[in-house]
């Protein structure tokens, strides 16, 4: 998995290449839009939704299940994204927004998806295949920022900021990996609770879902304000076994910045395992790119101080083929 990671802005790089020969000319008027994806695939929705919001002129929501919201219709784009092509969850629900006659959009590598596209002529950006989805994420996400710019969703700036991103990402690698690499080390024994403010809730997402592929532990993740109205209370329970994980940004409304703050003195109260990671960058797409590129190589690291395979997931396969035989 380090060799994955090692090559992210690589990857960045090769979609950027694939979506710039992508054209497609939609003249469909979207109300709203739908992303079908999960895992590693479909986590570039959540954090596409998020990026895009402050300025997408229809709303955005994420599905990561077999259903698809009732809303959905003829003015309705639903982009299924399945690195494979061949999750079941987003086949099942492309197959409801068929019957509701969505607009549909497809990003993969091949697998049943592709060949659905190919037989309707749906628009569809086929990136490499061969990886663990997971480590395919610059793909899907650079290929969902051009299927947003086709459909109206997001200008063209997109692609500076990512150039921006790329280069902010090749000039902080050596620093990355460092602090990547202390925040595994010091945490190797915890369990990591990560808090962030929403526009990063997408973000701290990844950062759970790498910490359980990757390095085989348990976390979870809140965001705030909500987590005041709530989880605050809970730590009243809290142990030295925990290790917070505060994800921060500029972008940060600043009374969320406050309230980061003044929980974290009671936080403290329970244990001092406290970690700040400010992203770095001008605009959110690279701050996002940024604390996901130092996420992913902490639980890169996590995995090799618990001495765990980081690429395994026997588990998932086995789930996948009890499945298989209903």
């Amino acid at each position: 998995m380090s060799q994955y990671v090692a090559e992210f802005t690589d990857h960045l790089r090769q979609a950027k290449r694939i979506a710039d020969d992508f054209q497609w000319e939609a003249d469909v008027e979207i109300a709203n839009v739908v992303i079908c994806g999960l895992g590693g695939s479909g986590i570039g929705g959540t954090i596409l939704g998020q990026l895009l919001s402050e300025h997408c002129p229809v709303p955005i929501q994420s599905v990561k299940g077999y259903t698809i919201p009732g809303y959905v219709g003829d003015r309705t784009l639903v982009i299924a994204c399945s690195y494979s092509g061949n999750t079941e969850e987003t086949l099942e629900a492309v197959g409801q927004a068929v019957e509701r006659d969505a607009q549909i959009a497809c990003i993969s590598s091949g697998g049943a998806l592709s060949d659905m596209a190919t037989k309707n002529n749906w628009p569809l950006i086929t990136v490499p295949g061969g990886d663990p989805p997971r480590a395919a994420f610059g793909f899907a996400m650079v290929e969902l920022l051009r299927m947003a710019e086709v459909f109206g969703l997001t200008s063209s700036n997109w692609n500076q900021e990512l150039e921006k991103a790329i280069a902010l990402l090749d000039r902080e690698e050596e620093n990355i990996q460092a602090a990547a690499r202390q925040l595994a080390e010091s945490i190797q024994h915890k369990l990591p609770v990560i808090y962030s403010s929403p526009w990063l809730e997408g973000v701290a997402t990844r950062w759970t879902q790498q910490v359980g592929e990757n390095s085989k532990c348990l976390s979870w993740k809140n965001v705030y304000p909500e987590m005041n109205h709530n989880e605050l209370v809970g730590w009243a329970s809290g142990t030295k076994d925990l290790a917070v994980i505060f994800l921060l940004s500029y972008r940060d409304h600043p009374r969320v910045a406050r309230r980061m703050e003044l929980s974290e003195t009671i936080i403290r109260k329970h244990t001092p395992h406290i970690h700040h990671y400010k992203a770095k960058g001008d605009s959110p797409l690279e701050q996002a790119l940024y604390l996901i590129h130092l996420g992913d190589w902490m639980t890169v690291h996590l995995a090799a101080f618990k001495g765990v395979d980081d690429i395994e997931i026997e588990v998932i396969d086995w789930l996948k083929g009890e499945l298989a035989k209903f």
